[in-house]
């Protein structure tokens, strides 16, 4: 069952590497070529993040470098993958090919300059998270503890996505800053999100948030970081499968999808190491959910609806 992931952290892994990685087999990459293939990731979403540590001048640069390591260590010495630049170019994917989409995750390293987000939307950007869990000049996110939701600027940066078709991601947001988003947002998507009923963590979605983005029509994508599946960690897969479950049970099934949110964890789900473990969560869905259902998970709910399928 071919996959959607919308999540992973290797252009960052790549980025930060002292020593430089090869795309398609390096072991240090949990989503490395080979990893996809042998899972049958047929999308995979790279996201943009710089660590709060970086010094402010440096970050739009450090954006840049990673787009570079996609365009070049990704994308140009390995012909399978085929850059998603346009929602339509889903739909001309063919046998043996895999998707590649760039996101961002927080827009620190634009500062207060749009011009730069309109830069990285030329570069291929889709999908866009105001924030990395702490506040910025757009937002506030998960860990800031002030809650005091969207700037004017940060309103603005929604805006301009729902002006150019991109996805508001709302993963990382602080429980204001998600209304907010979700007031203003036409296309909202949780990149890698979990259920706050099964597992308190900031980082998961509340009941009420969970079945206000499935009425705005939303995907919410599961996450298979341990801390955010189980309290504790040391997370199985029935684990994972019970926020599934528990989205469906909110009205969600048709609106549940993938974000691993590997080579950004240093735990795992137990038997989910890797891109290439991903059937094993397609066997262990089966058993819970019909099939048509766990196509849906997999991969068809995010084809769905996403924007260009939807003829916006």
């Amino acid at each position: 069952m071919q996959i959607v992931d919308f999540h992973c952290d290797a252009l960052y892994k790549m980025w930060k590497s002292s020593e430089p990685l090869t795309y398609r087999t390096a072991p240090e990459l949990e989503t490395n070529l080979e990893r996809l293939v042998s899972g049958k990731v047929k999308l995979q979403c790279f996201a943009l993040y710089v660590p709060p540590t970086t010094k402010l001048e440096q970050q739009f640069q450090a954006i840049l470098d990673q787009i570079d390591l996609f365009y070049e260590e990704v994308l140009r010495k390995n012909p399978e993958l085929v850059h998603i630049r346009d929602w339509a170019d889903l739909n001309m994917l063919r046998e043996g090919q895999i998707g590649a989409m760039l996101t961002l995750e927080g827009v620190e390293a634009i500062g207060n300059d749009l011009q730069k987000l309109r830069i990285l939307y030329q570069l291929g950007v889709r999908s866009v998270g105001l924030t990395w869990n702490h506040a910025n000049l757009a937002a506030d996110g998960a860990w800031e503890t002030r809650n005091a939701g969207l700037t004017a600027f940060g309103k603005r940066i929604v805006e301009l996505n729902n002006e150019h078709h991109i996805l508001t991601d709302v993963s990382h947001l602080g429980e204001r800053s998600f209304w907010d988003v979700l007031e203003l947002a036409a296309y909202p998507i949780a990149s890698h999100s979990n259920a706050k009923a099964i597992c308190d963590h900031p980082r998961n979605l509340s009941d009420e948030q969970a079945k206000a983005m499935f009425a705005r029509g939303g995907m919410i994508h599961v996450v298979f970081c341990p801390a955010f599946v189980k309290k504790g960690g040391n997370a199985t897969i029935q684990d994972l499968i019970r926020h599934i479950d528990h989205f469906c049970a909110l009205g969600g099934v048709g609106q549940i999808g993938l974000g691993s949110d590997f080579d950004g964890i240093v735990n795992y789900v137990e038997g989910l190491e890797h891109a290439g473990m991903m059937q094993d969560l397609i066997n262990e869905l089966l058993k819970h959910f019909s099939e048509r259902e766990v196509r849906g998970f997999a991969n068809e709910n995010f084809l769905r609806n996403h924007p260009g399928l939807k003829g916006d």
